[in-house]
């Protein structure tokens, strides 16, 4: 087994990530392979404490009538995305997991790529409150508004 960056002492105001963008992948990869059923569909561009960029590989099975990106595959990029981000910040946590969520959707997506910018507001010992945008691929506008909880398990 690989060393992951969470073996090192830190100080409680370290902010270096706790995985590096390999190691998440590798962590997802080991974790949820079902994630890669059928191809490649999200992609980890960054990640860092408490925050990450993640893209939907847009196909047509993530289209509704009328050409335009369907809410579900928003929501699981953005579920995904907030996921990620509390990975960067606690580590690899398999049990850690969503207990609420919302989203607010801005503006009809064009059928191309999505990419989700998260960040953690808070992160406490049992519950991380994060949030983040969902963009077209190179826009500037965002097409949705996300805030997720997710809750960590005790350490053991």
């Amino acid at each position: 087994m690989v060393a992951t960056m969470t073996e090192m002492p830190r100080s409680s105001s370290d902010r270096t990530p706790r995985l590096t963008l390999a190691e998440t992948e590798a962590f997802l990869d080991a974790e949820f392979p079902q994630m890669a059923h059928g191809g490649p569909t999200y992609v980890i561009e960054d990640v860092g404490y408490g925050t990450a960029r993640m893209r939907l590989l847009v196909r047509d099975e993530h289209l509704r009538p009328g050409g335009t990106v369907s809410g579900p595959a928003m929501m699981a990029l953005a579920d995904i995305a907030l996921y990620v981000a509390l990975l960067g910040a606690i580590g690899p946590v398999p049990l850690a997991v969503t207990t609420n969520f919302s989203i607010n959707f801005l503006r009809r997506p064009e059928p191309r790529d999505v990419v989700a910018i998260c960040r953690y507001l808070k992160i406490g010992r049992t519950l991380a409150v994060g949030e983040g945008e969902l963009r077209m691929a190179g826009g500037e506008e965002p097409i949705a508004h996300v805030v997720g909880t997710y809750s960590i398990p005790p350490k053991r």
